[in-house]
């Protein structure tokens, strides 16, 4: 699959304490639009699907052409990672916002739970659209390396 390229995500919850969990994630889709749905593949025992269960409610960063930085960053398991990067949580947000690196997050509370080998399928009715950048030019990753989206966004009517 490593020749399919896609979007690049950071999915974020608050544990149990408060503290924010996050990873980056490529394993997304949009799975229903009545009502609005994503999926998400997360590793299993992760501290971020650890947080994602225990508040049945995330945060999906959808990052920009800017953000390969973060993505590496959230992938890598750096301990310190959210003091490494500006977020924000609203009153509204269902997990934390990567306000500098996403063109728009997500806030979804989770419906359903899937277990797939080493990783566990999460589906998230979204509450809540934030949109950070526009027009989105998002980050794109395939043949092992990030990219930008090469063709011009539509523009808003």
């Amino acid at each position: 699959m490593s020749g399919f390229p896609t979007g690049v995500a950071v999915v974020a919850a608050f544990d149990p304490h408060g503290a924010p969990r996050g990873m980056t994630c490529s394993s997304l889709c949009s799975v229903t639009l009545n009502p609005p749905t994503l999926l998400v593949c997360l590793r299993s025992g992760s501290l971020t699907l650890d947080a994602v269960l225990s508040r049945e409610a995330f945060a999906v960063n959808m990052l920009h052409e800017g953000a390969q930085a973060t993505a590496e960053l959230f992938a890598s398991g750096a301990p310190d990672r959210f003091e490494r990067v500006r977020w924000e949580a609203g009153p509204g947000a269902d997990g934390p916002h990567l306000v500098d690196d996403a063109q728009s997050a997500a806030d979804c509370l989770t419906k359903q739970v899937e277990q797939a080998g080493d990783h566990t399928v999460v589906f998230g009715q979204i509450s809540e659209i934030v949109l950070y950048l526009r027009p989105p030019r998002p980050l794109l990753y395939g043949l092992r390396q990030y990219s930008a989206w090469t063709g011009n966004p539509p523009t808003s009517a």
